[in-house]
């Protein structure tokens, strides 16, 4: 099959690549349409020393099954949450999948992502789309998931000030969601022009160096870069909450000498609940869609990572 495999430091596209073999209690999904987002460019750079076929965002149409008891998916449009456990461990029989120490992360960690034709994926991870979400938009159900997940770490005070250091990918989106519960969201960027998506979104804009140190109450950082983290620290106030979102390669040294001194409570946030995320897609609460940039045919995706990695670009799609 064609894919788009990460291997001794070199991505490359492959024609030749072996289906996935189906295992009990897994589908085989075609995948219609990938995204690609910033973990699979810092994955390029050597984050979490992963090889194989990138990707983790999709949507695609379960074509087998192995379990007969599972056939009714086929046929099914879906996409899938991305960590697959043991389902044996403590870990996962109390929380779930998404920090079992054995899990496998599609596209990740130990199991080929989606930017090929193929994939396969526990049945129990699977989610059907609804019929009137398009694949464009069912496709960001993972992202918005993690935007969501902030929701369900924090009982949020809609009277807190909150901003969100960064307005790519994934800051968009945690933006959006944060206001509909009703607080009030300042979107924090370097540059001018970073800023104009966000204000087409009627959500409240401003320049990270606009703002002095200790101006918000909860921060949450999604820029995915050393500069960014050290500016959310700034701009929490003392006693407050700052939420971190961003994966990098290359950490560096920062100064978390006031993370202790203002007593900062710190929360690092990465998966969400599918099911919140499709409802907010069907219900066409945030319009995902306009943060699409470009779409690249599988074939081109070595030019699709190069431009997603461009300054100011947001959303780049792989076509199957």
């Amino acid at each position: 099959m064609k894919s788009l495999v990460f291997s001794s430091g070199h991505l490359n596209y492959s024609d030749r690549t072996p289906q996935p073999a189906l295992v009990p209690g897994y589908a085989l999904i075609k995948i219609i349409v990938a995204g690609i987002c910033g973990t699979d460019l810092e994955i390029a750079k050597g984050y979490a020393d992963f090889y194989g076929v990138l990707g983790h965002e999709f949507v695609g149409i379960v074509e087998d099954v192995a379990d007969h008891s599972d056939s009714l998916w086929v046929g099914k449009r879906v996409v899938g949450a991305i960590n697959i456990g043991c389902m044996q461990c403590a870990v996962c029989l109390t929380y779930g999948a998404a920090h079992c120490p054995n899990r496998q992360v599609l596209g990740i960690r130990g199991k080929d992502g989606c930017f090929a034709e193929y994939i396969t994926l526990p049945v129990r991870n699977l989610h059907a789309v609804p019929d009137c979400v398009s694949d464009n938009s069912a496709v960001f159900t993972e992202p918005l998931a993690a935007a969501c997940r902030i929701r369900e770490q924090l009982l949020i005070n809609p009277a807190k000030h909150i901003a969100v250091v960064g307005c790519g990918r994934l800051g968009l989106l945690i933006g959006a969601t944060l206001r509909i519960t009703g607080s009030e969201v300042t979107m924090l960027a370097r540059r001018s022009e970073s800023l104009k998506l966000p204000e087409q979104w009627s959500l409240s804009t401003a320049l990270v160096d606009d703002y002095s140190e200790n101006s918000f109450d909860l921060v949450v950082e999604a820029t995915g870069n050393e500069s960014g983290l050290s500016q959310s620290i700034k701009l929490v106030k003392p006693l407050g909450t700052l939420i971190l979102k961003s994966t990098f390669q290359n950490p560096g040294t920062i100064d978390l000498t006031k993370l202790v001194v203002a007593e900062i409570t710190v929360t690092g946030s990465r998966c969400g609940a599918f099911s919140p995320a499709l409802r907010l897609l069907e219900q066409g609460l945030i319009d995902v869609e306009s943060t699409i940039d470009k779409q690249f045919p599988l074939e081109e995706g070595f030019a699709a990572m190069q431009y997603a990695a461009k300054q100011g670009v947001r959303k780049v799609l792989l076509k199957l």
